[in-house]
C-alpha cells in the first residue's frame, strides 16, 4: 500500500540518505543510487513549493481586491 505523498515526509528521507552518504559507509554505487533518489525528492520538494507559493500568491491578490 502506498502513502500519499508528504513533505515533511520527503524531507525526512532526503535527510535520512545525506546521513548515510556522509557517513561514508556506503559502496560508491550506494551513494550514487541514494543521490539520485535526494535529487528526485528536492525536484518534488521544489514542486509542491512552487505550487503552494502560487496559492499563496492567488489568495493574497484576492484579498487584496477586496
Amino acid at each position: 500500500m502506498t502513502h500519499p505523498w508528504n513533505y515533511e515526509a520527503t524531507v525526512e528521507e532526503i535527510e535520512s540518505i545525506i546521513q548515510k552518504i556522509e557517513s561514508g559507509q556506503l559502496d560508491l554505487e550506494d551513494v550514487f543510487d541514494k543521490f539520485a533518489i535526494a535529487a528526485e525528492h528536492l525536484q518534488d520538494c521544489e514542486q509542491f513549493l512552487g505550487q503552494k507559493q502560487q496559492q499563496l500568491d492567488l489568495l493574497i491578490e484576492t484579498l487584496s481586491d477586496q
